[in-house]
This record gives structure tokens, C-alpha cells and sequence, in this order.
């Protein structure tokens, strides 16, 4: 048998990523199910994944430089017997593994298929016991289907409400699914089985939520924030409101001689957090005075004259 590091076409002193990088380009030309009618191709393509799968181990390349296991990653007999052990039911098959649990994203049906195999296929390994290798083997299951990647834009309503959200998949299927508690923008949402067919099943569909910002609303953590102008009268005397929420509008009772900056807090219209507790809306008065009303210069000019004293006294100014 070959020397494992001739099969990867590297040298021994090569490093992780020569040999990460040489085998995706072999795992790229001889997967089995881009030669279907060369059976050559599928054995080659299990040798290099067995060379892989031990090479990138970093105890056993060392065992297998020191000459302690053989190609196939079975001890070595002592004393000059020779290999021992068999391979019942093991096939020329094996898969490139998943190192990095990456998620892909196929546009018009297409993908990289060097990352696909690299990242969508579970490496066969072998098991042996016994004395000179002496054992079974016991082979992977089958990889499922590549997962599948899908940006999922939510309103800022929608997100605080947790609203179930419809999504069409790649194939035109229509599913309803719901928002988790504490999503957040980047929030990803897998569904089991929706995914690419394999011959382990469907690979899971990987939903990314993008919650679109609100032309009034702003998320501060759980709480909701809102700038409410009110009218002059209304800071004065006192009123009840209305105000928007993202359940919809309610009625906001403002106390008389309140300010612009002053924070009223509605309970519970706030986002979900993880435990499914809602925070609050919080709005903010702003009051709104008339840019040029001549009877309320008038009021204001004969009551500036009464002396009200120095708001700013405070500030030392």
C-alpha cells in the first residue's frame, strides 16, 4: 500500500493545511458520485480518505511517522509478523468529513463543491481491537444532504410579537414557522429535514432572521423606545393619549406638568426575552411648541415677566 502521504500527493513534512487543501482537490475529482460508472475512482476515493482522516489526527500521524500503525491506522505487529486482521464489509466508499460545521448557501442550484464535500460528508473511520489488528470494522452511516441557507426578513412588530412568519423553501414549499423567544437580528432558526437529499436523509434548512428597523420604534435590549410628541396644553393640564405599540395602540394617561424628557413606561410591550418575559415600551415626551403663535407669545411674554426663577440653577449656571 501506498505511503499515506504519496496518496494526498504532499510531502511528510507538509503542514495541516497542504494536507486539508490537497485532499479537498482529490475529494473534489474522485467522489463516488461524480464516478458513478468508474468503480477505480470510489476506491481511490477511500484511500485518500483514509490517509486524510489520519493525517489530520495529530496523535495518530505522529504514531504513523514513528512507524507504530500502518496506512490503514492498524497497529503494527511486533517482532516482523505482518498485519494482522481483516476488513469484513468494509467497501471502497468513505466520505470527506465535517470539520468546521459550515452552512451553506446555494444560488440558482449551485454550489462549491470542494466545500461541499469537505463539509457535508462524515469521514468512514475504522475501529480495530486486538492484538496486531485483530477486530471489525465499523463504518459511518451514510451523510445526510447539504443544509441549505435562508435570510428570513421579520418586521420589528412581527419580532417583538413573535409572529409566526411564512417561508417558501427552494422547491416551493410553504411552511409557517414560529419566531424563538429573545430572537434578535442574525437569530437562526434550523428546520430539521428541509434541506438537500442525501443518502442519510435531507440535510435542515438554516433560516437567518433580519429584523427590519421601525420608522418610530428602537429596541433598547428587551424595552421598546418611543418619542411621543405631545401638545403644549396637554404637558400643562395632563391628558390621555394615544399611543402606538407593537400590540397596537393604546391610551397613555401624560401627568399634568410634565417636561419633554420625561419617561413613561407601558408594561409588557416590550420583546421576549429566552423565559418568554416581555420588557416595556418606554416613551419619552416630547413637547411640542408652536414655532409662531402670536397669542401664546403674548401669554408667555407676561408671564416670563412675573419671574419664574433660573431652571439652570442647579447646573451652577
Amino acid at each position: 500500500m501506498a505511503d499515506l502521504y504519496s496518496e494526498l500527493g504532499v510531502s511528510r513534512g507538509a503542514s495541516e493545511a497542504e494536507i486539508k487543501k490537497a485532499y479537498r482537490k482529490l475529494a473534489k475529482e474522485l467522489h463516488p458520485d461524480r464516478n458513478k460508472d468508474n468503480p477505480k475512482a470510489g476506491e481511490r476515493f477511500a484511500q485518500v480518505t483514509r490517509a486524510y482522516d489520519i493525517l489530520t489526527d495529530k496523535d495518530k500521524r505522529a504514531q504513523y511517522d514513528r512507524g507504530e500503525i500502518d496506512e490503514e491506522g492498524n497497529p503494527k505487529a511486533p517482532f516482523g509478523f505482518g498485519r494482522g486482521g481483516g476488513r469484513p464489509g468494509a467497501g471502497p466508499g468513505g466520505f470527506a468529513r465535517d470539520p468546521g460545521g459550515m452552512e451553506f448557501e446555494f444560488g440558482n442550484g449551485e454550489a462549491d463543491l470542494s466545500d461541499i464535500f469537505e463539509n457535508l460528508f462524515g469521514t468512514s473511520t475504522a475501529r480495530r481491537g486486538g492484538f496486531g489488528g485483530f477486530g471489525t470494522r465499523r463504518q459511518a452511516p451514510p451523510p445526510k444532504g447539504a443544509d441549505i441557507a435562508y435570510r428570513l426578513a421579520v418586521s420589528f412588530e412581527d419580532a417583538a410579537t413573535l409572529k409566526e412568519q411564512r417561508v417558501v423553501l427552494a422547491g416551493g414549499k410553504t411552511l409557517e414557522v414560529k419566531l424563538p423567544r429573545g430572537a434578535e437580528d442574525g437569530t437562526k432558526i434550523r428546520l430539521s429535514g428541509q434541506g438537500q437529499p442525501g443518502p442519510g436523509g435531507n440535510g435542515d434548512a438554516i433560516i437567518t432572521i433580519s429584523i427590519a428597523p421601525h420608522r418610530f420604534f428602537r429596541r433598547d435590549g428587551d424595552d421598546v423606545r418611543l418619542e411621543l410628541p405631545i401638545t403644549l396644553d396637554e404637558a400643562l393640564l395632563g391628558a390621555r393619549v394615544k399611543v402606538p405599540t407593537v400590540d397596537g395602540p393604546v391610551m397613555l394617561s401624560i401627568p399634568a406638568g410634565s417636561t419633554s424628557g420625561k419617561v413613561l413606561r407601558l408594561k409588557g410591550k416590550g420583546f421576549h426575552d429566552r423565559t418568554g418575559k416581555r420588557g416595556d415600551q418606554l416613551v419619552t415626551l416630547m413637547v411640542d411648541v408652536p414655532a409662531d403663535d402670536p397669542e401664546l407669545r403674548r401669554f408667555v411674554e407676561g408671564w416670563s415677566r412675573k419671574g419664574q426663577g433660573n431652571p439652570r440653577a442647579a447646573l451652577g449656571v
